[in-house]
């Protein structure tokens, strides 16, 4: 395990997975109001300027306001709102945010053609001053932009995670399933702590070989926070360096600007931390740990020079393998939570084909993936009747572009709206049931999928050169959760203090920056029979 870093000067409540930073903001100085003003007169020109030259060949879209155009049209949950201007403006259309056209793409076709079929055109990055060059130093692989560095770190990234590596995590993804599985037995009024700390010590394990971690290890909280602050960071609004990037170049040590200081402090902390982990993993490889030497961190160190990477990026790319997977995991697993109490139809057929399978004296393994088709289908419609990343991550088109007469110009955003391709009633007529028999043929044993799902069925790991790249590792740990949840437990509707049932509201999300998640809803999780706890413990020393 690797040393604790007690350095971090923010706390966060047990409960509570996404961390809100207080950052200071920029401080006004009245001698810089001149000069600002004539920055801001020829910004507004040159937005008339380009508006009047390209609106006319954009995508149809909303009206906006002189020079701000669309800027104030969204607001909270704009994925909600993308979606109706979708059924109103079509597969394809586009904003004006101040000058900036922003394309959003709104189904499964038009989204392959330009983001799969046209990747080296639509794979680039938007500029996220915080986010992407402040906070994480421009070598976090989410918002690093394409080139040379980011194909480095993908290609190692790919070959650590791909489907055929992936296997060699199973054991630590099924070690966590049944550790799961214990802890809600123990207490399960506190499932939502134990779906989040399952899925982040899951993905450490597999990164850095550790062993599970426990609840009050103040390393769980230390990473939270760290993902805390990229996801604040990138809120509309959060900082104005976002909209006058000149800001950045003001010299930390001026005092003007005490924002970039904040991050510039946590990028070095970070990166010590994050490098730490690096040394700490590859001294346990050197010692015979059979967990380190398997990890994704010793895979990178032992290829380090075929990769290209720096120490640096190498405890970067793990850190953002963390980042990107274990929020969007623990939400994925709230939102199975979700579904299993208010469509108890499915909960029952899901049950029905473990107890025919796997039976009541085992639990759950990988070597039942093949037999459990319906547990499978149920792990693509968690992942497509919620998706816990509606708009993905923003993109930015490299070159001028044009798709059925409509113009796309270089240095447009684009958005992939993951929710309205994942709910688009011409795919999946009934959209809003949870209905995982969707994914499967007549014969109820075989998987199918719409086209340009790249056969997944949905398109909640994005597409392209920037299709998640944690995909299969994402996939493996939500099939062996789902399968031992229902094979150990019963989910449902709480009651009141009257005895009447507690029904969330399936269409309540919270919106987090790139990760949304309902909200804390109450449970009832029993067992499903008296030896579910003998049997599971059982196994878990089978596998010490």
């Amino acid at each position: 395990m690797c040393a604790e870093f007690q350095d971090s000067d923010q706390t966060m409540d047990s409960q509570t997975s996404f961390v809100m930073p207080a950052v200071p903001q920029v401080i006004p100085l009245p001698h810089v109001f001149a000069a600002l003003g004539s920055l801001l007169l020829l910004y507004a020109v040159n937005v008339l300027v380009r508006a009047a030259l390209t609106r006319r060949k954009l995508p149809p879209g909303p009206p906006g306001l002189p020079v701000l155009g669309n800027i104030w049209d969204v607001k909270g949950k704009a994925w909600l709102q993308y979606s109706a201007w979708a059924r109103q403006y079509g597969p394809i259309f586009s904003l004006n945010m101040a000058g900036t056209p922003i394309i959003v793409l709104n189904t499964h076709k038009v989204a392959a053609n330009l983001l799969d079929r046209r990747s080296t055109i639509y794979s680039d990055r938007t500029q996220s001053v915080m986010a992407g060059e402040i906070l994480t130093g421009g070598v976090f692989l989410v918002f690093t932009p394409y080139g040379e560095l980011w194909r480095r770190m993908r290609r190692a990234s790919h070959e650590e995670f791909s489907f055929t590596a992936c296997k060699k995590y199973q054991p630590v993804q099924t070690r966590e399933a049944y550790a799961l599985v214990s802890d809600l037995l123990a207490d399960p009024r506190d499932w939502r702590e134990h779906l989040m700390r399952s899925a982040a010590s899951s993905i450490l394990s597999a990164l850095y070989g550790w062993d599970r971690l426990k609840p009050d290890d103040h390393l769980v909280h230390r990473i939270h926070e760290h993902t805390g602050r990229i996801a604040s960071s990138v809120l509309p609004g959060r900082f104005m360096v976002e909209y006058l990037p000149f800001l950045k170049h003001i010299p930390s040590w001026t005092g003007l600007v005490p924002w970039k200081v904040w991050g510039e402090t946590w990028h070095k902390r970070d990166t010590a931390m994050f490098e730490e982990f690096v040394d700490s993993t590859t001294a346990n490889a050197q010692k015979g740990d059979p967990n380190a030497a398997k990890s994704f961190v010793a895979g990178l160190v032992e290829n380090q020079e075929r990769h290209g990477l720096s120490k640096k990026h190498m405890a970067w790319l793990a850190g953002n393998m963390f980042g990107a997977g274990a929020e969007t995991t623990a939400g994925q697993l709230i939102i199975f939570v979700l579904a299993m109490i208010l469509h108890p139809e499915v909960q029952a057929r899901a049950q029905a084909e473990i107890d025919a399978v796997v039976g009541r004296d085992r639990a759950p393994t990988f070597a039942d993936r093949d037999r459990l088709p319906y547990i499978r289908a149920c792990v693509r419609e968690t992942l497509r009747w919620r998706t816990v990343g509606p708009l993905g991550v923003p993109r930015a088109t490299s070159q001028d572009d044009w798709y059925e007469g409509y113009y796309i110009p270089k240095g447009a955003v684009v958005l992939e709206n993951i929710w309205a391709m994942n709910s688009d009633p011409n795919v999946f007529p009934d959209y809003n049931n949870f209905r995982p028999e969707r994914f499967l043929d007549e014969s109820g044993q075989n998987e199918i999928a719409p086209p340009d799902t790249h056969n997944m069925g949905h398109v909640t790991y994005g597409f392209g050169r920037r299709i998640c790249a944690g995909y299969n590792f994402a996939n493996q740990s939500l099939f062996i959760d789902l399968a031992c949840l229902l094979w150990a437990f019963n989910f449902r509707k709480a009651k009141d203090e009257r005895g009447q049932e507690i029904t969330p509201d399936p269409d309540d999300m919270r919106d987090g920056g790139l990760v949304v998640t309902p909200p804390t809803f109450p449970c009832e999780i029993t067992p499903r029979h008296p030896d579910v706890a003998s049997v599971i413990e059982r196994e878990r020393m089978h596998m010490v």
